[in-house]
């Protein structure tokens, strides 16, 4: 409609032998004494009407992206406990661990290796493993030039090796000349107040490793320690060593000789590393409890309604297998069991179904009956309680089909449809809308620019009629 004919219909409604007044009528028209649109709220407003389709859309986004999130966390969750459930029911985990009591830690310690066998051992430590060295006589300093000669080395295996100065080198000339001829020693330049010497060393303890220099006339070298084997008896059995770290002897122990002590037994003793045990069990607790505070949390009305997952059926699931895993019972196949269930390792469950650990009575059972500490988590072959509860959250965690991978993966295909829609509406509708409503009110408000003037003219011919009549 023209600006007249929005007029005319104004003006129809009037008393053609009153005086036009502009302002009431553009107040009538336009709610304004002054005509005009504010084009891009204009716009604005219609366009965000007309998103309505879009911000629900955004809405079910935004739903999704919590969703993604909050079952991520959860994912995080589950797997953690999985991870200690695995390490639980490993063969090289906390209940295989080992560790060694000395009777004299001065003397002689020792590491086992997961999975060696329990038992006590006597150790007599003779003598310990000696590293061979040799040392010059004293020169004024390390830059100081050495007398023309030579000396020969002659390693505990390998070929002599002869070291020929000319008058001009010095010690650590002499020094960078034996490292680089790969003896088996190694040469450097010592200083102290009364001089600069040459020390060379073994890099290795023991007799094999023992070398001798002859031919060392103007160098003054003398022998400081003559390379041997270390002397000790285990069990009551002679044993040489090259080094004072030995291995072998006691299978898959480690022994570190640290002092001579002949004829002094220590005994050393093999046992289970139950503080090892005692540390995953309480890790499973807390990661146990982590899982089901987080799971609770979606069925807990917080004053704005439940967690994004409260009805998701996958999560609902996990809880309910969780909770039930801690029924399993471990039954021997013979004989009896002290720990067949969680309980009889001090682990109870609270009413909202997280875990209170009892370490007492779960120390107690590992110092008291660890095989049966481990055969409730390992079972008899690897299938056990934690086999069991590995089993189950697998079914969720598993990267390739597990039930979050799935959940996700629909998650995220809703949102990639959802982004597609709204693009598509973006391009397709509110974009083209936009344009065209521009160009719709500004042409309305060049009309309204233009009306007070013709509104000028009308008022003016209806008052020239209106003299006419008069007259």
């Amino acid at each position: 409609m023209s600006s007249i004919s929005a007029l005319d219909s104004l003006l129809s409604s009037t008393n053609p032998s009153s005086a036009i007044d502009l302002s009431s009528i553009l107040q009538a028209a336009f709610g304004a004494s002054t005509p005009g649109i504010d084009v891009t709220s204009a716009v604005n407003a219609a366009i965000e009407a007309a998103e309505a389709p879009e911000q629900q859309w955004e809405t079910q986004e935004s739903t999704l992206q919590s969703q993604i999130s909050a079952l991520n966390q959860i994912q995080t969750d589950a797997t953690n406990l999985d991870n200690d459930a695995q390490a639980l029911n490993s063969v090289t985990g906390p209940l295989s661990a080992m560790t060694v009591n000395s009777s004299d830690s001065n003397v002689v310690t020792a590491s086992a290796a997961s999975g060696s066998t329990p038992g006590n051992h006597v150790v007599v430590v003779n003598s310990l493993a000696t590293t061979a060295s040799w040392t010059s006589g004293t020169f004024a300093s390390s830059s100081t030039d050495l007398p023309a000669g030579s000396f020969t080395i002659t390693p505990g295996s390998g070929s002599p090796v002869t070291i020929t100065t000319d008058g001009s080198e010095t010690l650590s000339d002499v020094a960078n000349e034996i490292n680089s001829d790969d003896l088996g020693v190694t040469a450097s330049v010592i200083t102290d107040a009364s001089g600069s010497r040459l020390a060379i060393v073994a890099d290795t303890t023991g007799s094999a490793a023992n070398f001798t220099i002859s031919g060392s006339s103007g160098y003054g070298f003398t022998q400081a320690e003559t390379g041997l084997n270390a002397s000790l008896t285990v069990d009551g059995i002679d044993i040489s060593s090259a080094s004072n770290t030995v291995s072998g002897v006691i299978p898959g122990v480690t022994l570190s000789l640290l002092s001579a002590d002949p004829g002094v037994d220590v005994s050393l003793g093999v046992t289970p590393d139950t503080s090892q045990v005692v540390s995953a069990v309480q890790q499973f607790v807390t990661d146990y409890n982590t899982l089901i505070g987080d799971l609770n949390t979606q069925y807990t009305d917080t004053g704005s309604g439940e967690g994004p997952l409260a009805s998701d059926s996958t999560v609902r699931s996990l809880q309910t297998d969780v909770l039930s895993a801690l029924d399993y019972t471990y039954t021997p196949t013979s004989g009896t069991t002290t720990v067949p269930n969680l309980t009889s390792l001090g682990i109870s469950m609270n009413d909202d179904g997280t875990l209170s650990l009892d370490t007492g009575t779960l120390q107690s059972a590992l110092e008291n009956n660890f095989s049966d500490v481990q055969n409730f988590f390992q079972g008899t072959s690897l299938n056990g309680f934690a086999n069991s509860l590995d089993q189950q959250l697998t079914t969720f965690i598993s990267p390739d089909n597990g039930a979050f991978s799935v959940d996700l993966s629909n998650m995220n295909s809703e949102i990639s449809d959802l982004q597609t829609d709204i693009t598509n509406f973006q391009t397709n509708y509110i974009e083209p809308l936009q344009t065209q409503l521009q160009q719709d009110y500004s042409q309305a408000e060049i009309a309204l620019q233009e009306l007070p003037s013709e509104m000028q003219q009308i008022n003016e011919e209806l008052g020239n009629n209106n003299n006419s009549s008069n007259s």
